[in-house]
């Protein structure tokens, strides 16, 4: 029945094209298509934002958590060797929201959000669609399934695990090692807090000694501090492995 199902999608069904696309990204034409459309619903884009049917936000978070594991299985059998803080960071790495909005952006999954949503994109909308089409996914496949497209498609086609190993970006922990190395105080200020696209936006300074150095804004205060953090770095002409350049 699932492949009746599929050739029918792949050849008669209405949403056809849709089928295509899916196909070409994913490598297999699904048979449950209503549950792939979902995956590039976001809910600011429905009309009956009360109901969590409407959106991908359920497959977002069912994606998010086989996403995780896969990435855990993934990097416990190439690293025999590495320690459970050295797994940790690289999943953080791998998983964090920057790399699935890269990753989704990389596969073209934006060209086909634009088609199921009337509002502006942000960049967070591209990785939440790259959850809720790993959630998809899951359904239908199931773990393994979804792991071989996750593994062989996802990660070793978008990401350079060996760049990924030598990279630190968590800039706000650079700082920090600075300012602690050259006896200088850090703190992070709230300056704004507003509604932008319906949702909360933060405007974060970074300040060194009471100076305010950086500013930056973004959907999360975490993500906000990074950024606030990394522009620090930059104007303070410090390496970006927390060491001084000069």
């Amino acid at each position: 029945m699932t492949t009746i199902l599929r050739l029918y999608n792949q050849f008669l069904a209405k949403d056809r094209d849709f089928a295509k696309r899916i196909s070409s990204i994913i490598g297999f034409t699904p048979a449950n298509l209503p549950i792939f459309r979902l995956a590039f619903h976001h809910k600011s884009s429905s009309t009956d934002k009360t109901s969590p049917l409407r959106s991908n936000e359920r497959l977002e978070f069912l994606g998010d958590a086989v996403l995780s594991t896969i990435v855990a299985e993934y990097l416990f059998k190439k690293y025999p060797n590495g320690s459970e803080g050295f797994l940790t960071k690289m999943r953080s790495k791998i998983v964090k929201r920057s790399t699935l909005n890269q990753i989704a952006d990389d596969m073209g999954l934006d060209v086909i959000l634009r088609e199921y949503n009337e509002t502006r994109l942000s960049d967070s909308m591209k990785g939440n669609a790259l959850e809720a089409l790993i959630g998809a996914i899951y359904l239908e496949r199931g773990y393994n399934g979804t792991k071989q497209i996750v593994i062989g498609r996802i990660l070793r086609n978008h990401i350079n695990i060996h760049e990924l190993e030598q990279q630190d970006d968590n800039y706000k922990s650079q700082l920090l090692e600075w300012c602690q190395k050259t006896g200088r105080d850090v703190d992070y200020r709230m300056k704004q807090k507003y509604k932008f696209d319906k949702r909360d936006r933060f405007k974060i300074a970074v300040a060194v000694n009471g100076d305010e150095v950086a500013t930056a804004e973004a959907f999360s205060k975490k993500s906000a501090e990074q950024l606030a953090s990394q522009r620090a770095l930059k104007i303070l002409g410090i390496a970006q492995n927390g060491m001084s350049q000069g």
